[in-house]
């Protein structure tokens, strides 16, 4: 049976049919190409044919597959054929998909696919062995049990065993095991001393009505529920608020005492432990808060002789954001995240535990993959949740059975949990601002974020056991406030604090007075004010500032002769270098933040004073900054337009003009011998003068080799300008692009 080639074939194709085939495989217009030709030796490649094989179903790979059984590689098989390997299945939209991607060709009596695709897709074709044409007749009758269930084994894939009977070969009548006895009557072939080889016609014979195996035809089921889709919202806002709460405190602590980089890069295991003890949360949540930090910008490497991992300048404008564009900052970075966290905890090739920022994560294709699996949630109704991960793994591995690698399903499970402590997925169900982050980008994700949060709140319920209930997000200034007079017991949709000595102790440190605290309380709390927490106050504003300290080293003064006795006869007074000056004045060579934190652990509640003697706050700023590197963005490859496809297709279309039109006697450029250039040019005015085309050669803007049949109007400056024949339209060609150049034979007048 003959068939078309492949050029033919897309040179019969019309221009709308070559873009779409452009779109579907991008990697076959770079460089432009310059025929058909070229274009049909790219389609064919073994890279470009496993590219292509990427998004396609199981069904439609499947239907490849049943091409290359028929060895429609080799040479073109009838539709028919491959439809009565797939039985009642109508295989039609599965060869029509690959017909657009050019993986098959021909018309329905005579299809081919690309030689390359054997090797790009799968060498046992529906898991059948090689072809061994003398056993299509082969007669199964005589075999013995044992030998049939080899075969069956064999034939339900993949086609090829280890045994160490292939070692030898001897005569039925002398073989004494199953293998050596199907190979003894050639139903098996021998391919090397230890494997054997199960020929595709005896597997063919072995499945019978089913010649292709157990193939799945449909896409498998997803069991999906309904919740309201505010509900979904509002608790990955939840989230949300969660995680920024959980970044801010990392950045802070990091601050103050940043972890070192390990020689072999990331975050040592012990340096996690203390975050996720410091954050409350378990290792795997502290190892994803991590990689955020990092992706986005907020956290960089020192590169020093003792590197470390230091909050960026980044980090100040994150810490004044909005809730909600602190979370867009991190979600996207989360999104645009080129590594594996959920490798965290796992053992490498070489038995080593993968930490935190570790190079083996990296994984490019990454953030495809995490974009796949959220496309294919946000493709569900708003409120629709999915009832279990792997059935959703199943899906996509049915969608696209050729993506992910090794880690498909484990991706799947991944994003999911990953997604939902981010706060784009709730309840197994993308969340609004999670599509609008897939769709729009995170301004306008961040903007649905501040509509989904609850108003915020003005008042706190202070509680009898001097707990402060925050009942939702507290407004910026009195988040503040509360911070800073109370320490977090619990977090969520409503914030616990606790009220402690040392909290409110903290409060003073920063300048405010007892009666600010008592002002806060009173006019903050929607409760009344527990008599417990004024007593705490009071007693706390007595003991407080009674030593005053300043800067020498560090002084403290006090108006109670007694006191200062007491300081110097206490054990860390010598641990502090303390020396008394005068009766109500002490000194030490140390700083004056680490004297007031050696008599606060032994019991005095120090104050720190400024030079007019009102109360300094001494807490650490911002702590260290280093210059970030900025957040770093996935390269996106450009999309071309269909004009721009279209153009192509128009250079390809000349380009077999070209290849079609026969020249005269060429003039080559350079000439070796001197006439080169100037003959060229010659040429070319001499066509321009007679109106005749000439045949060009020349090398593009790309570096590609290219032709064109021309009909110069203009040649000089440089530049050869006339009307390209292919095109219909004028066209400006350097000349010193120019390599060769023919008149047409027949373009006579």
């Amino acid at each position: 049976m003959s068939g078309t080639t492949l050029a033919e074939w897309l040179r019969a194709q019309d221009d709308a049919a070559l873009v779409a085939l452009l779109r579907a495989r991008p990697d076959l217009a770079t460089p432009p190409p310059a025929d058909t030709t070229v274009l049909a030796t790219r389609i064919g490649s073994r890279a470009s044919v496993a590219r292509a094989c990427e998004d396609l179903d199981t069904l439609t790979l499947t239907a490849l597959e049943a091409l290359l059984v028929l060895d429609a590689d080799l040479a073109p098989v009838p539709k028919a054929a491959v439809q009565e390997l797939f039985g009642t299945t109508d295989i039609g939209p599965a060869l029509d998909a690959l017909r657009s991607r050019a993986l098959l060709w021909g018309d329905d009596d005579a299809i081919s696919t690309p030689p390359a695709s054997r090797d790009a897709v799968n060498p046992f074709p529906c898991g059948l062995g090689r072809s061994v044409p003398r056993l299509a007749d082969a007669d199964l009758t005589p075999l013995e049990p044992d030998e049939r269930r080899v075969l069956q084994t064999l034939a339900a894939g993949p086609p090829v065993g280890q045994t160490k009977d292939a070692a030898h070969i001897v005569s039925l009548a002398n073989a004494r095991t199953p293998i050596q006895k199907l190979l003894a009557r050639g139903l098996l072939v021998r391919r090397d001393a230890l494997t054997v080889e199960l020929p595709r016609e005896i597997g063919l014979k072995i499945r019978g009505d089913r010649p292709l195996g157990a193939i799945q035809t449909t896409e498998p089921p997803l069991t999906t529920f309904r919740r309201d889709p505010s509900d979904v919202d509002h608790t990955g806002g939840g989230e949300a608020l969660e995680l920024s709460r959980h970044v801010e405190t990392l950045l802070k602590s990091w601050s103050e005492d940043p972890p070192p980089v390990l020689r072999s890069g990331g975050v040592g295991v012990r340096e996690l432990r203390k975050l996720a003890k410091d954050l409350d949360v378990d290792d795997r949540r502290a190892a994803l808060l991590v990689e955020l930090v990092v992706n986005a910008g907020l956290v960089a490497d020192t590169e020093g002789v003792e590197p470390e991992w230091v909050p960026t300048t980044q980090t100040d404008a994150w810490l004044v954001a909005a809730p909600e564009h602190r979370w867009a900052t991190l979600a996207q970075a989360w999104l645009d995240l080129p590594r594996l966290p959920g490798l965290i905890g796992q053992r490498d090739d070489r038995d080593r535990l993968l930490n935190p920022l570790a190079p083996e994560l990296n994984r490019p294709g990454a953030p495809r993959d995490r974009k796949r699996i959220l496309e294919a949630l946000a493709a569900l109704e708003p409120g629709t949740a999915v009832t279990d991960p792997d059935e959703l793994a199943a899906v996509l591995a049915w969608r696209a059975p050729r993506r992910g690698g090794r880690l498909r399903d484990e991706l799947v499970r991944w994003t999911v949990d990953e997604g939902t402590q981010v706060g784009v997925l709730a309840h197994n169900a993308i969340t609004a601002q999670g599509r609008t982050l897939l769709t729009e980008g995170p301004g306008p994700a961040a903007k649905r974020l501040g509509d989904a949060l609850p108003a915020p709140v003005d008042h706190v319920l202070v509680q009898a056991d001097l707990t402060v209930v925050a009942p939702g997000r507290l407004d910026p200034e009195l988040a503040d406030e509360i911070a800073l007079v109370a320490d977090v017991e619990s977090s969520g949709s409503a914030t616990v604090y606790r009220v402690r000595e040392g909290s409110v102790r903290r409060a003073f440190d920063a300048g405010r007075s007892a009666a600010d605290l008592h002002e806060l309380f009173k006019t903050r709390s929607r409760t009344p004010v527990p008599q417990s927490l004024t007593y705490l106050i009071d007693d706390a504003a007595r003991k407080h500032g009674r030593l005053r300290g300043g800067a020498a080293g560090s002084f403290l003064r006090c108006d109670d002769p007694v006191l200062i006795t007491e300081v110097l006869s206490h054990a860390a007074a010598e641990r502090l270098a303390l020396r008394k000056i005068a009766p109500t004045v002490v000194v030490s060579p140390l700083p004056l933040a680490e004297v007031l934190d050696g008599l606060r652990a032994a019991g005095f509640a120090p104050a720190a004073e400024g030079p007019d003697g009102h109360v300094l706050d001494l807490r650490a700023g911002s702590g260290r900054r280093i210059t970030g590197k900025g957040r770093r963005k996935p390269v996106q490859p450009t999309t071309p337009s269909d004009e721009q496809l279209g153009e192509l297709v128009r250079l390809v279309r000349a380009g077999d003009r070209a290849a079609t039109t026969t020249g005269g006697a060429r003039v080559s450029v350079p000439g070796h011998l001197g006439a080169g250039p100037s003959a060229t040019l010659a040429l070319l005015q001499r066509a321009a003068r007679e109106g005749r085309s000439v045949l060009v050669d020349f090398v593009d803007s790309h570096g590609t080799a290219a032709r064109r049949v021309i009909t110069p109007h203009v040649v000089g400056g440089g530049v050869l300008e006339g009307v390209d024949v292919s095109y219909g339209e004028v066209r400006r060609f350097p000349l010193h692009r120019i390599t060769s150049a023919a008149l047409v034979e027949d373009d006579r007048a």
